[in-house]
């Protein structure tokens, strides 16, 4: 395998970080035991070159042991299995997060313990010890919160002592790593958040939590919270099977969140040994952090808490290896897999574009609508917006006046079906053949086309979607209505649109933030359900099955399909929607972008599906590809499209994908360069 191909498989090389939550069998009060288990597990995730392994709360000697801990057997016990754990260590990659008593000074404090490759990093101890209901942990233990003590000394060491600590792997971008035990993120101002102000990105807590009824669920909505509030990961792992039933019970759940994403969680009430294992983007961290303000003012807000983090530096020395991505990529950024998820999304961007468009009509006094209806994707989307605007609004459906506009390539399935879609809403239709005048302006300007020369170049095109466009604008000011426009967000991206006088402009777009992908399964969605008649079900599905094109150019006499077809010239959309998430979003690089990709797309059979995805639609790509679509994505949105989108119509933004509004998500020059992207797509190998 080539250097770039080696380096493009390495998951490290792409700002990932792999992690690993380990559940030991434990038995209470017999720490020999427990840190050969711990060992065991350790071993495991550095065979699969995890960079971190989080153990539970006082994993070392059992959660358990009651007032056990007060004695002087099982606390020496602890430290012989502190020493084999650290010597195991030396080989082993990961950090190592184990929990163990520690007796410091006179006190007997709960805390985790950072080992990494033969060496002790650090000791946090416990912050905030639960002393209600089943819990009486300050009958043994004292808190760590304001003991004085920065320092311990440890098996012949000074070691870093207190919750205030972050571990940075100086060899791993963005990898800090901070953790704190149990309760602790149960309080209103965990240390986890004031570790992530100061720049930890991998937060850990390491806990026992006994389960109740529904408790399972509570500990995943602070883990969830906590991670999106931080902007962070938050890996938590509780203790499984073998804890003392005396009086509790205990699941085994470990979880591991991105950002309020859930990576992983454990199979729970098992009673044998787990090692959850998930890949972390801690560009994506980086990358959200430098962008939300709030974040950065937060910062300030605290920095006397924050600059009283100490970090403790050391190399993590990853192996560099090709690696299959432990994570799910989901192939449709823009649409989930999950049924539900998938309806919900549905319902709320269909809600937004139908209540945006009403503001529009009230604010602005207009109670008509001008569209036109092409019966492709986008304008029969937002037809369907349009009438159920007008059903919320109360106003008739007749006042959305729909024209079809046939040009030289418009096909017969697509006619009819925009004629059948207009009388099934029951909307006011015409057609207008717009052949004539695009002819006469033709003529106007001596295109060849009018000397009888079969030239359809740009100008061809363009001269139709003008036409098109200036009939729209010119009805609006004769019917006192606004012109509403269908172009989505792919299009916007892409450049794929006639600027002014064209299909770039409306007096609003309800369309402009929603994805050609989102589009195909909203259309689905809908006729899927009874928002509107069966017959006009049946046409959503007809036109949602038909190929994209924009029917300008003149295919052959004898054939009734599409001479253009869009996907051919600016890519799949499926793919192009795919970089546009990555690239706009998140900032990411070309070459991780079709690392994702490739993980996503490369083969069908694997992965979850949109519900709303044929078996005969399931596509896959080679990365070959992958990357020739890139680099058209590239090319298009950095170099030729901008000045486009710097003069976009309004229109709602409706997913944190984003808009490409100037006034919105994106604001860049008309004038930039795309060498720097098409540069980086020059390393990405041809092959995996």
């Amino acid at each position: 395998m080539s250097e770039s191909a080696k380096r493009f498989n390495d998951i490290y090389h792409h700002g990932y970080v792999r992690t690993a939550v380990g559940i030991p069998q434990v038995k209470v009060a017999d720490p020999e035991f427990n840190s050969g288990r711990i060992i065991d597990l350790a071993r495991q995730a550095d065979g699969q070159q995890a960079a971190l392994c989080l153990f539970p709360e006082l994993c070392i000697s059992a959660y358990t042991c009651g007032d056990l801990f007060h004695q002087e057997a099982l606390l020496d016990g602890c430290l012989i299995a502190i020493e084999r754990i650290v010597e195991a260590s030396t080989s082993l990659m990961p950090v190592l997060l184990i929990g163990a008593p520690l007796r410091i000074e006179g006190r007997l404090f709960n805390c985790a313990i950072a080992v990494h490759r033969g060496r002790i990093l650090g000791v946090i101890p416990k912050s905030y010890l639960p002393n209600y209901r089943e819990f009486y942990e300050k009958r043994h233990f004292s808190s760590g919160r304001d003991c004085g003590l920065r320092e311990v000394r440890l098996f012949g060491e000074v070691l870093p002592f207190g919750p205030d600590i972050i571990f940075d792997a100086v060899d791993v971008p963005n990898f800090r790593l901070h953790a704190e035990i149990c309760e602790d993120v149960w309080g209103p101002i965990p240390p986890s958040t004031y570790a992530a102000l100061a720049g930890a990105t991998v937060l850990t807590n390491l806990s026992a939590s006994n389960i109740t009824v529904d408790k399972a669920r509570y500990r995943s909505d602070l883990c969830a919270r906590q991670s999106g509030a931080c902007v962070a990961a938050y890996l938590y792992t509780a203790a499984g099977f073998g804890e003392s039933t005396t009086d509790l019970a205990w699941d085994g759940h470990a979880m591991i969140y991105e950002n309020n994403d859930k990576l992983g969680e454990t199979e729970r009430f098992l009673d044998e040994e787990q090692l959850l294992v998930c890949d972390i983007d801690l560009e994506r961290l980086a990358q959200d952090r430098m962008r939300l303000t709030t974040f950065q003012d937060a910062v300030v807000a605290h920095q006397d808490e924050v600059t009283a983090i100490r970090r403790i530096s050391f190399e993590l020395k990853p192996v560099r290896a090709s690696l299959p991505l432990r994570r799910q990529i989901d192939r449709f950024p823009y649409v989930p897999s999950n049924p539900h998820n998938l309806d919900q999304r549905c319902f709320e961007t269909y809600n937004i574009q139908v209540h945006g468009l009403a503001k529009r009509l009230k604010s602005s006094g207009f109670e008509k609508l001008v569209i036109g209806v092409s019966g492709g994707l986008d304008s029969t989307h937002a037809l369907i917006v349009a009438a159920r605007t007008m059903d919320r609004l109360k106003l008739p459906r007749k006042n959305i006046l729909a024209y079809t506009m046939p040009g030289f390539a418009t096909s017969t399935k697509t006619k009819n079906n925009a004629h059948a879609l207009m009388n099934s809403l029951g909307v006011s239709s015409k057609e207008i053949d717009i052949r004539p005048s695009c002819r006469q302006m033709l003529e106007d300007i001596d295109h060849p086309f009018s000397r009888g020369e079969a030239v359809y170049d740009v100008t061809f095109e363009n001269v139709q979607a003008g036409e098109r466009t200036s009939h729209l604008f010119r009805l609006a000011g004769q019917n006192n209505a606004i012109v509403l426009g269908t172009g989505d967000l792919s299009e916007i991206a892409l450049g794929w649109m006639t600027y002014g006088v064209g299909d770039h402009m409306s007096h609003y777009n309800v369309n402009c933030s929603v994805p050609k992908t989102l589009i195909q399964h909203l259309i689905r969605w809908i006729a899927a359900g009874d928002e509107f008649s069966a017959s006009t079900n049946e046409i959503l599905v007809s036109i949602v099955d038909t190929e994209i094109s924009p029917e300008l150019v003149p295919g052959d006499a004898d054939s009734d399909e599409p001479a253009q077809l869009t996907e051919s010239k600016v890519g799949p959309y499926e793919l192009q929607d795919f970089n546009m998430y990555y690239i706009t979003r998140f900032g990411f690089s070309p070459p991780k972008v079709a690392f994702m990709a490739l993980h996503a797309w490369q083969d069908a059979k694997q992965g979850d599906w949109p519900s709303t995805v044929p078996e005969s639609a399931r596509k896959q790509y080679t990365l070959e590809e992958i990357r020739h679509w890139l680099e058209v994505f590239c090319f298009r949105f950095f170099k030729i499209s901008q000045f486009k989108r710097s003069a976009l119509p309004d229109g709602p933004k409706v997913g944190s994908g984003g808009s490409l509004s100037p006034r919105g998500d994106w604001r860049a020059p008309s004038d930039g360069e795309a060498t720097l992207w098409l540069k980086l797509i020059e390393d990405i190998p041809k092959h995996s």
